[in-house]
């Protein structure tokens, strides 16, 4: 593989910000990496698989129980691939499942699947009342002691109407956050 070239897991869980997933998966595709989508099942609700299959050029992979054409076991596979790990946009809801260990998912099991080397960075989005809540920010603080990297969300116009902390970050400031975990991994590499 190419050095510069990284395989990145792209993982979506189901905010109204999950069409920008589609603007980063681009934007690491400019960058010259090959982006895996794995999407939560209600993140479909918010964005077309197929839309994001058409930006990454992959499979998008949703449901550990498809019977898959290889006989790889998919979660294990596609995990062990990935240079870096990216949840964005990452609700409360898989924020708490992975903070808590729970893998009942493609999205959470891929996430506890990947080689503890391989950086995971996470980019909230939420309402600001979750995002504050004592027990989000608790499981945050936990990630963050298992070497689990955040793009803080910023303040702006929220799904409910509300102007606060919780909108997804800049898609561009999310690429670059990936891009800086990526340059230390080939210093230190």
């Amino acid at each position: 593989m190419n050095k510069d070239k990284k395989n990145i897991l792209l993982g979506i869980s189901s905010s109204i910000s999950a069409y920008k997933a589609c603007d980063i998966a681009g934007l690491l595709r400019k960058e010259g990496h090959t982006v895996q989508a794995v999407m939560t099942k209600n993140a479909t609700n918010m964005i077309t698989p197929l839309a994001l299959q058409t930006i990454t050029g992959q499979p998008v992979y949703i449901d550990m129980f498809e019977l898959n054409k290889t006989m790889d076991v998919e979660h294990i596979s596609i995990a062990q691939k990935s240079d870096l790990v990216l949840v964005a946009p990452a609700t409360a809801n898989i924020i708490g499942k992975v903070a808590n260990g729970i893998a009942d998912d493609a999205l959470s099991t891929v996430i506890m699947a990947r080689k503890r080397t391989t950086p995971c960075l996470i980019a909230p989005a939420m309402n600001t009342e979750m995002y504050e809540n004592p027990i989000v920010q608790e499981n945050i603080e936990k990630l963050k002691k298992f070497k689990y990297e955040f793009v803080e969300p910023r303040i702006g116009r929220l799904a409910c109407g509300d102007k606060g902390l919780g909108a997804l970050s800049k898609p561009e400031d999310i690429v670059e956050a990936v891009l800086k975990i990526l340059e230390q991994q080939d210093l230190q590499g």
